[in-house]
Protein backbone atom coordinates (compact mmCIF):
# COMPACT_ATOMS: atom_id res chain seq x y z
CA UNK A 1 0.00 0.00 0.00
CA UNK A 2 3.01 2.30 0.22
CA UNK A 3 2.52 3.50 -3.36
CA UNK A 4 -1.08 4.44 -2.52
CA UNK A 5 0.02 6.39 0.54
CA UNK A 6 2.77 8.15 -1.42
CA UNK A 7 0.26 9.08 -4.11
CA UNK A 8 -2.21 10.44 -1.56
CA UNK A 9 0.46 12.50 0.18
CA UNK A 10 1.65 13.89 -3.15
CA UNK A 11 -1.90 14.82 -4.22
CA UNK A 12 -2.63 16.41 -0.85
CA UNK A 13 0.52 18.54 -0.99
CA UNK A 14 -0.19 19.64 -4.57
CA UNK A 15 -3.76 20.55 -3.63
CA UNK A 16 -2.59 22.32 -0.49
CA UNK A 17 -0.10 24.32 -2.53
CA UNK A 18 -2.90 25.53 -4.80
CA UNK A 19 -5.02 26.53 -1.81
CA UNK A 20 -2.16 28.30 -0.07
CA UNK A 21 -1.25 30.20 -3.23
CA UNK A 22 -4.81 31.50 -3.61
CA UNK A 23 -5.61 32.03 0.08
CA UNK A 24 -5.24 35.84 0.08
CA UNK A 25 -6.88 36.30 -3.32
CA UNK A 26 -10.49 37.21 -4.05
CA UNK A 27 -12.55 34.03 -4.44
CA UNK A 28 -15.20 33.29 -7.04
CA UNK A 29 -18.40 32.13 -5.29
CA UNK A 30 -20.32 29.43 -7.13
CA UNK A 31 -23.13 29.36 -4.56
CA UNK A 32 -23.89 31.24 -1.35
CA UNK A 33 -26.19 29.33 0.99
CA UNK A 34 -27.62 30.21 4.39
CA UNK A 35 -24.87 28.42 6.32
CA UNK A 36 -22.35 27.50 3.63
CA UNK A 37 -20.42 28.78 0.63
CA UNK A 38 -19.36 26.93 -2.52
CA UNK A 39 -16.22 28.28 -4.18
CA UNK A 40 -14.68 27.74 -7.58
CA UNK A 41 -11.41 26.88 -5.83
CA UNK A 42 -13.11 23.80 -4.29
CA UNK A 43 -13.80 22.48 -7.79
CA UNK A 44 -10.34 23.40 -9.08
CA UNK A 45 -8.69 21.66 -6.16
CA UNK A 46 -10.70 18.45 -6.58
CA UNK A 47 -9.92 18.43 -10.30
CA UNK A 48 -6.22 18.67 -9.47
CA UNK A 49 -6.51 15.79 -6.99
CA UNK A 50 -8.52 13.69 -9.46
CA UNK A 51 -6.03 14.28 -12.25
CA UNK A 52 -3.08 13.48 -9.97
CA UNK A 53 -4.53 10.25 -8.59
CA UNK A 54 -6.37 8.85 -11.60
CA UNK A 55 -3.48 9.50 -13.94
CA UNK A 56 -1.47 7.12 -11.75
CA UNK A 57 -4.38 4.75 -11.05
CA UNK A 58 -6.76 5.00 -14.03
CA UNK A 59 -8.81 1.99 -12.96
CA UNK A 60 -9.71 3.63 -9.63
CA UNK A 61 -12.80 5.74 -8.85
CA UNK A 62 -13.04 9.01 -6.98
CA UNK A 63 -15.92 10.05 -4.72
CA UNK A 64 -15.64 13.65 -3.61
CA UNK A 65 -17.58 16.60 -2.30
CA UNK A 66 -17.37 18.23 -5.73
CA UNK A 67 -18.55 15.18 -7.65
CA UNK A 68 -17.57 11.66 -8.70
CA UNK A 69 -15.12 10.42 -11.31
CA UNK A 70 -14.71 6.94 -12.76
CA UNK A 71 -16.56 3.68 -12.19
CA UNK A 72 -17.90 3.84 -8.64
CA UNK A 73 -18.14 0.04 -8.53
CA UNK A 74 -14.34 -0.17 -8.67
CA UNK A 75 -12.74 -1.99 -5.74
CA UNK A 76 -10.55 1.08 -5.21
CA UNK A 77 -12.32 4.34 -4.44
CA UNK A 78 -10.66 7.58 -3.39
CA UNK A 79 -12.80 9.58 -0.96
CA UNK A 80 -11.88 13.25 -1.19
CA UNK A 81 -12.72 16.56 0.40
CA UNK A 82 -10.54 19.00 -1.55
CA UNK A 83 -11.15 21.91 0.83
CA UNK A 84 -12.62 21.06 4.21
CA UNK A 85 -13.33 24.40 5.84
CA UNK A 86 -14.51 26.38 2.82
CA UNK A 87 -16.19 29.11 4.87
CA UNK A 88 -13.01 29.57 6.90
CA UNK A 89 -11.05 29.79 3.65
CA UNK A 90 -13.39 32.38 2.14
CA UNK A 91 -13.13 34.58 5.24
CA UNK A 92 -9.35 34.09 5.28
CA UNK A 93 -9.38 32.16 8.54
CA UNK A 94 -6.32 29.90 8.18
CA UNK A 95 -7.98 26.73 9.45
CA UNK A 96 -8.82 24.33 6.62
CA UNK A 97 -7.34 21.24 5.01
CA UNK A 98 -7.27 18.69 2.22
CA UNK A 99 -8.61 15.23 3.10
CA UNK A 100 -7.90 12.13 1.00
CA UNK A 101 -8.72 8.52 1.84
CA UNK A 102 -8.62 5.31 -0.16
CA UNK A 103 -11.24 2.60 0.23
CA UNK A 104 -10.58 -0.92 -0.99
CA UNK A 105 -13.67 -3.15 -1.12
CA UNK A 106 -15.37 -0.67 1.21
CA UNK A 107 -12.60 -0.58 3.82
CA UNK A 108 -10.46 2.50 4.35
CA UNK A 109 -6.82 1.53 3.90
CA UNK A 110 -5.11 4.92 3.47
CA UNK A 111 -5.78 8.30 5.04
CA UNK A 112 -4.08 11.67 4.54
CA UNK A 113 -5.02 15.08 5.93
CA UNK A 114 -2.95 18.12 5.00
CA UNK A 115 -3.12 21.59 6.58
CA UNK A 116 -1.26 23.77 4.05
CA UNK A 117 -1.14 26.88 6.24
CA UNK A 118 0.71 25.10 9.05
CA UNK A 119 2.39 22.60 6.71
CA UNK A 120 1.11 19.70 8.83
CA UNK A 121 0.58 16.34 7.14
CA UNK A 122 -1.14 13.49 8.95
CA UNK A 123 -0.89 10.16 7.13
CA UNK A 124 -1.39 6.46 7.66
CA UNK A 125 -1.88 3.19 5.85
CA UNK A 126 -3.68 0.18 7.28
CA UNK A 127 -1.51 -1.89 9.59
CA UNK A 128 0.93 0.95 10.31
CA UNK A 129 1.19 3.65 12.97
CA UNK A 130 0.07 7.11 11.85
CA UNK A 131 2.51 9.96 11.41
CA UNK A 132 2.40 13.74 11.62
CA UNK A 133 5.20 15.20 9.48
CA UNK A 134 7.01 11.90 9.82
CA UNK A 135 6.63 11.52 13.60
CA UNK A 136 4.40 8.89 15.21
CA UNK A 137 1.53 10.11 17.38
CA UNK A 138 -1.33 8.76 19.45
CA UNK A 139 -4.57 9.92 21.00
CA UNK A 140 -4.69 11.64 24.39
CA UNK A 141 -4.98 9.64 27.60
CA UNK A 142 -7.35 12.06 29.34
CA UNK A 143 -10.18 10.09 30.95
CA UNK A 144 -11.97 12.80 32.94
CA UNK A 145 -14.71 14.60 31.06
CA UNK A 146 -14.10 17.70 33.17
CA UNK A 147 -10.56 17.90 31.74
CA UNK A 148 -11.55 17.31 28.13
CA UNK A 149 -11.53 19.66 25.17
CA UNK A 150 -13.97 18.51 22.51
CA UNK A 151 -15.25 19.78 19.20
CA UNK A 152 -18.94 19.73 18.30
CA UNK A 153 -19.76 20.31 14.65
CA UNK A 154 -22.95 22.14 13.73
CA UNK A 155 -22.94 21.20 10.02
CA UNK A 156 -24.53 23.24 7.24
CA UNK A 157 -28.32 23.07 7.34
CA UNK A 158 -31.03 24.20 9.73
CA UNK A 159 -31.86 20.54 10.32
CA UNK A 160 -28.34 19.54 11.32
CA UNK A 161 -27.87 22.71 13.38
CA UNK A 162 -31.08 21.98 15.28
CA UNK A 163 -29.86 18.42 15.84
CA UNK A 164 -26.43 19.44 17.13
CA UNK A 165 -27.32 22.45 19.30
CA UNK A 166 -28.81 20.44 22.21
CA UNK A 167 -25.71 18.23 22.14
CA UNK A 168 -23.45 21.28 22.24
CA UNK A 169 -25.42 22.78 25.12
CA UNK A 170 -25.19 19.55 27.12
CA UNK A 171 -21.48 19.04 26.49
CA UNK A 172 -20.39 22.61 27.20
CA UNK A 173 -21.41 22.23 30.84
CA UNK A 174 -19.54 18.94 31.26
CA UNK A 175 -16.16 19.54 29.64
CA UNK A 176 -13.33 22.01 30.10
CA UNK A 177 -13.95 23.60 26.71
CA UNK A 178 -16.08 23.04 23.61
CA UNK A 179 -14.82 24.20 20.25
CA UNK A 180 -16.48 24.77 16.87
CA UNK A 181 -13.54 25.01 14.49
CA UNK A 182 -15.14 24.68 11.07
CA UNK A 183 -13.23 21.74 9.61
CA UNK A 184 -14.38 18.21 10.42
CA UNK A 185 -11.28 16.59 8.92
CA UNK A 186 -8.94 18.73 11.04
CA UNK A 187 -11.08 17.94 14.09
CA UNK A 188 -10.49 14.26 13.41
CA UNK A 189 -6.76 14.82 12.91
CA UNK A 190 -6.63 16.76 16.18
CA UNK A 191 -8.37 13.93 18.03
CA UNK A 192 -5.93 11.46 16.51
CA UNK A 193 -2.85 13.35 17.70
CA UNK A 194 -4.25 14.27 21.13
CA UNK A 195 -5.00 17.97 20.70
CA UNK A 196 -8.70 17.24 21.12
CA UNK A 197 -10.22 14.45 23.18
CA UNK A 198 -13.34 13.99 21.07
CA UNK A 199 -15.23 15.22 18.02
CA UNK A 200 -19.01 14.86 17.72
CA UNK A 201 -21.35 15.72 14.89
CA UNK A 202 -24.81 14.62 13.79
CA UNK A 203 -25.00 15.12 10.05
CA UNK A 204 -21.63 14.70 8.36
CA UNK A 205 -20.59 13.36 4.94
CA UNK A 206 -18.17 10.50 4.37
CA UNK A 207 -15.62 12.67 2.53
CA UNK A 208 -15.35 14.89 5.63
CA UNK A 209 -14.29 12.10 7.96
CA UNK A 210 -12.96 9.15 5.90
CA UNK A 211 -9.26 9.98 6.27
CA UNK A 212 -9.71 11.05 9.88
CA UNK A 213 -11.47 7.80 10.67
CA UNK A 214 -8.44 5.62 9.95
CA UNK A 215 -6.13 8.17 11.61
CA UNK A 216 -8.08 8.11 14.88
CA UNK A 217 -8.35 4.32 15.00
CA UNK A 218 -4.71 3.65 14.17
CA UNK A 219 -3.72 6.23 16.81
CA UNK A 220 -5.55 4.20 19.47
CA UNK A 221 -8.89 5.98 19.49
CA UNK A 222 -12.44 4.93 18.66
CA UNK A 223 -14.86 6.03 15.97
CA UNK A 224 -18.60 5.37 16.16
CA UNK A 225 -20.07 6.17 12.74
CA UNK A 226 -23.78 5.60 12.12
CA UNK A 227 -25.82 6.36 8.98
CA UNK A 228 -28.70 8.77 9.48
CA UNK A 229 -31.92 7.23 8.22
CA UNK A 230 -33.56 10.65 7.83
CA UNK A 231 -30.75 12.28 5.82
CA UNK A 232 -29.37 10.73 2.62
CA UNK A 233 -25.62 10.02 2.69
CA UNK A 234 -25.21 11.66 6.11
CA UNK A 235 -23.78 10.15 9.28
CA UNK A 236 -23.65 10.75 13.00
CA UNK A 237 -20.12 10.45 14.35
CA UNK A 238 -18.39 10.26 17.70
CA UNK A 239 -14.59 10.11 17.46
CA UNK A 240 -12.69 10.01 20.74
CA UNK A 241 -9.53 8.86 22.47
CA UNK A 242 -11.44 5.73 23.45
CA UNK A 243 -11.09 6.13 27.22
CA UNK A 244 -13.20 9.18 27.95
CA UNK A 245 -16.88 8.65 28.81
CA UNK A 246 -18.82 11.30 26.94
CA UNK A 247 -22.09 10.25 28.64
CA UNK A 248 -24.03 10.44 25.39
Amino acid sequence: MKHYLDAAENAARKAGGLLRKNFHRSQHVNAALAHDIKLAIDVQTQELISETLLQQFPEHALYGEEGIVGDQSSEHQWVVDPLDGTVNYFYQIPHFCVSIALRWKGEIIVGVIYDPMRDELWSVQKGEKPRLNGQHFQVSDRAQLSEAVISVGLAKTDKTIDSNLPLFEAMIHRVRKCRILGSAALDMAYVACGRLDAYIERGISLWDIAAGWILVETAGGKVDLRPRTDMKDKYSIVASNGVIDLKL
